[in-house]
């Protein structure tokens, strides 16, 4: 895929020389960003929906290090009509938007390698489920659109214990420790194991791919409530390689949030009656400050 291969040769080391080759990564609306809950708008928004999060995701699924991350992705096939999908919280009404791929960013310690910033705490891995607007052909043609992708952001939370459903990912992790090798997962999942219990509460915001080309075409939604995993299995992400080094510390510097309102979804009924009864969908949101 396009931006899979553009991943390869811009590491997060060369992030000063993205613009010289990617002018929309010098945007006003660039991702990542720090959320603070204090700073965040309270509205009561739809529930996301989500669509086949708990089958087990159809076809070959393939794991690959790229030399910036570790994604699984579904090899496509005219066989695969039903791939999982989202749609409501404050994405475009009567849209929805299926998964693509979903990939990593962690760090060489314990205190750094989420991409965004919650209440300033920095989680040491953030995994990232990208989906397509189903009205675009694919990813590169979603993202010449303002409304062509959705991305998922999940944090990890150190934890003793393993966390048993990212064993499908970690059982075969081993086989793409270098550059460019792919591998088969030989273990079904589904992609609601890997969604933290609590969905209820998330922040969203208009942002942008976080490598390039940068383009600014992403509804982020960020849940808060993070997901576990052990320092073993986090040490099985660091222990790849990019071609030139061990392959950690991959998440984008703090980008500025401007003009931009973040959106925290919450019910209460204090918010409810503030919106006269109602739900709140995107098409009555204001993203922007005035």
């Amino acid at each position: 895929m396009y931006i899979i291969k553009l991943m390869i040769c811009l590491l997060t080391t060369n992030q000063h020389m993205w613009i010289e080759k990617f002018k929309l990564c010098g945007g006003k609306l660039q991702s990542p960003i720090t959320i603070s809950s204090f700073k965040s708008i309270a509205v009561p928004l739809p529930a996301l929906e989500i669509i086949g999060y708990h089958n087990y995701l159809p076809g070959k699924l393939q794991l690959r290090n790229n030399g910036h991350s570790v994604t699984m992705s579904i090899e496509s096939n005219p066989s695969n009509k039903h791939l999982p999908c989202v749609f409501g919280a404050a994405l475009p009404v009567n849209q929805e938007y299926e998964v693509d791929h979903l990939h990593f960013h962690w760090g060489a310690k314990n205190n750094r390698g989420s991409e965004h910033i919650l209440n300033g705490v920095r989680y040491p891995m953030e995994m990232h489920i990208v989906h397509r607007n189903k009205a675009y052909l694919n990813l590169s043609d979603a993202l010449n659109y303002e409304d062509g992708l959705v991305v998922l952001g999940i944090f990890f939370q150190l934890q003793e214990e393993d966390n048993r459903f990212l064993y499908p990912i970690l059982n075969d992790i081993i086989d793409v420790q270098w550059l460019n090798k792919g591998t088969k997962l030989n273990i079904p999942i589904t992609l609601a194991s890997l969604l933290p219990h609590n969905t209820d509460i998330f922040y969203t915001y208009k942002g942008s791919l976080t490598t390039p080309p940068c383009n600014e075409v992403v509804t982020w939604i960020i849940f808060s409530a993070p997901v576990p995993i052990s320092l073993v299995q986090l040490n099985k992400f660091r222990s790849l390689f990019n071609g030139d080094d061990v392959l950690t510390d991959n998440y984008r510097k703090l980008q500025d949030i401007g003009l931009r309102k973040v959106y925290i979804r919450r019910l209460n009924s204090y918010l409810i009656t503030k919106h006269n009864g109602t739900i709140v969908n995107a098409t009555n949101l204001d993203w922007f400050w005035h």
